[in-house]
């Protein structure tokens, strides 16, 4: 009996060979198991092309204006304990002296 893996679209066990690649007769998936499967979710990137992941501690790469707050957020602030959330501003974040804040990943580098 063979070991294949389950589908990773709909977690079917009836998984064939055909040639190189795996398929999946209920959902009719293909994919090459030599090759790892990303998890699928939201992917947030920073400045340098690092990925972000939840937990992770950031600095900011340059001032940015706050509307409606009475000081601006300085370049060189660290963000400890981030969130990455789906939108525009994907980082979900509290910032020590300011609160919480949604920021974008392209404003970010990873420390």
């Amino acid at each position: 009996m063979n070991n294949l893996p389950n589908c990773p679209k709909c977690n079917s066990e009836y998984v064939y060979e055909d040639g190189v690649l795996l398929v999946c007769p209920e959902c009719a998936y293909e994919w090459n198991p030599a090759e790892v499967v990303e998890e699928e979710g939201v992917v947030a990137v920073d400045a340098n092309g690092n990925k972000l992941a939840d937990g992770d501690t950031v600095t900011l790469i340059k001032d940015l204006k706050v509307k409606g707050a009475p000081k601006d957020l300085k370049q060189g602030t660290r963000v400890k304990n981030i969130r990455i959330v789906e939108g525009d501003h994907n980082i979900d974040c509290k910032i020590d002296g300011f609160g919480a804040m949604k920021l974008k990943s392209e404003f970010v580098k990873k420390i």
